[in-house]
């Protein structure tokens, strides 16, 4: 097994467990040194999608994003890439360092191939801090996610 740690609307444990239904939720952390932005806003959607990338000290808004950690099963490694279009070319895997109660600990992560820019549907921004909620994400940050524009 691998460990992903999934942002955005990957956080929400039902619509993982039909993604991946082999990979149980481990926990979840802290991307830090990261934020949640959106771009690819010309690929087709209803708006930008999400995806993150590494900060600047200086950069807003914060610089971490909440993450829930799986351990994702050979089985399912194949259907995650394919939803979220790697064979394409819209995401690719990318490793990270999760920060957890437990410690730190290594995960791979989708990325954007696209350029940072462009304003999600509000109804895409609402799906991302509903699923954050649902993970367990403290209230602030989900209250961040809702207040961003759209």
């Amino acid at each position: 097994m691998s460990l992903y740690a999934a942002y955005a609307g990957n956080l929400d444990p039902r619509l993982m467990a039909r993604r991946a239904p082999h990979s149980p939720l481990r926990g979840t952390g802290w991307l830090t040194g990261w934020r949640l932005t959106f771009g690819g806003e010309e690929m087709g959607w209803e708006g930008a999608l999400a995806t993150i990338v590494e900060s600047v000290p200086a950069s807003p808004p914060a610089s971490d994003v909440f993450v829930a950690l799986y351990d994702i099963a050979p089985m399912d490694e194949e259907a995650l890439d394919r939803w979220e279009g790697v064979g394409l070319g819209i995401y690719r895997r990318t490793r990270v360092r999760v920060h957890t109660l437990d410690g730190t600990v290594p995960a791979w992560v989708f990325v954007l191939n696209a350029y940072e820019g462009g304003l999600p549907s509000a109804r895409y921004l609402g799906e991302i801090a509903d699923a954050a909620e649902a993970a367990g994400a403290p209230h602030d940050y989900v209250m961040e996610l809702r207040k961003r524009p759209c």
